[in-house]
């Protein structure tokens, strides 16, 4: 998944020569926690609402331009949400202008990626469960298990592996729809899985 399929387009920006107190009621009015500042045409920057909390008292007369640093940190659109969130994270920021042939195009923020996360999990359908389990060998292998969910009339909405790994083998999760999970996991139970937890999401 790319950003420029998850990001913010065409988000509001702030004038390097406006005032911080500009700056808030943007983000106010908006519900945003960051703005990009921009300076004839071209962007020189991002402004926080934590900029604006280390600065209050002087919002009404304190330009942006006088508070945005000169490191500028950034991510194409073409860049995969994996790229993006390594980059948020190893910066400790939450959100990355998105810059095209050194122009503006969006804004990708943490709350984006995690929304990815969870579609790319099925775990942003209502009601879904998450069944864990080992994958051994090709008789308990990925294969095997969803053809007992399915034979159980449940539906896989995502598939995964964890990095964790319980002796040689990795733990799995599938994210299904189905009307009775725990008939799912005593099924997967029979057909010889190791079944480690069965959790619900809440509609």
């Amino acid at each position: 998944m790319l950003v420029g399929n998850r990001m913010t387009k065409n988000p509001v920006t702030i004038g390097a020569d406006e005032l911080l107190s500009e700056a808030r009621d943007k983000m106010a009015a908006g519900g945003f926690r960051r703005l990009p500042v921009m300076s004839q045409g071209k962007l020189v920057g991002i402004i926080t609402d934590r900029d604006l909390r280390a600065h209050g008292g002087f919002l009404e007369r304190t330009k942006v331009n006088g508070i945005i640093g000169d490191r500028l940190i950034t991510v194409r659109s073409s860049a995969t949400l994996e790229e993006a969130a390594q980059r948020l994270l190893g910066q400790k920021i939450g959100g990355l202008p998105v810059v095209e042939d050194g122009r503006l195009v969006g804004i990708i923020t943490t709350s984006d990626i995690l929304k990815a996360f969870l579609d790319v999990m099925g775990a942003s359908q209502p009601a879904s469960t998450r069944i864990d389990f080992i994958l051994e060998g090709e008789e308990h292998g990925l294969f095997e298990a969803s053809r007992i969910v399915s034979r159980e009339g449940g539906d896989i909405l995502g598939v995964g592996t964890y990095r964790e790994r319980l002796g040689e083998s990795p733990v799995c999760y599938l994210r299904l729809l189905g009307r009775d999970p725990e008939r799912i996991a005593k099924a997967l139970r029979a057909g010889g899985f190791d079944v480690l937890g069965v959790h619900e999401l809440a509609q």
